[in-house]
């Protein structure tokens, strides 16, 4: 059985970082759909989508985030690692007060992660870029809607704890092995 592992947290808290260096690992890893979503509406004009238009920005993060999990499906691959969960879209429309359908936790109910890593924010790599803009303060509000998210669906998470990307990233593949 495929396992599905998730790597949550507030932004600028090293996921991506951790990403990269499982791919250097050879595991395949599903990369963050709103860096893909955000630079797309760039491209057509519109500077800030998910603050102009947060519920269509949430529904497209949405389905390409559905789309990762069933292209994982048909992966053959034993461990496929997602930077995001589905889970994250509605985490997010709750921190920023955004109304949204239903069917956002249904979705998140239907498609089940494996396990869920969480990475804490850690002001020593925070950083902003073009696609991320939240300020250490805003990634540590951002955080705790996402643990109350994935905490309602029932997911027990596992802190990872800071240290070297080495560190950080043998940490959770020995948690994986140690099974």
């Amino acid at each position: 059985m495929q396992q599905k592992i998730v790597l949550i947290g507030g932004p600028g808290t090293g996921k991506t970082t951790i990403i990269n260096e499982l791919v250097k690992r050879n595991f395949y890893c599903m990369p963050e759909v709103s860096r893909e979503v955000i630079l797309k509406a760039k491209k057509q004009g519109i500077e800030q989508l998910f603050l102009t238009e947060p519920l269509l920005f949430s529904k497209m993060l949405l389905e390409g985030r559905e789309e990762q999990y069933n292209n994982a499906l048909s992966l053959k691959e034993k461990i496929v690692f997602f930077d995001r969960g589905i889970p994250d879209v509605h985490a997010y429309m709750n921190y920023f007060k955004t109304e949204y359908p239903t069917y956002f936790v249904e979705k998140s109910n239907a498609y089940k992660y494996t396990k869920i890593f969480h990475f804490s924010p850690w002001e020593e790599i925070h950083t902003t870029d073009n696609e991320r803009y939240e300020s250490f303060e805003e990634s540590i509000k951002i955080d705790a809607f996402l643990i109350e998210a994935y905490s309602e669906l029932g997911y027990k998470l596992i802190s990872v704890p800071f240290g070297s990307i080495e560190e950080r990233t043998n940490f959770i593949l020995n948690s994986l092995s140690s099974e």
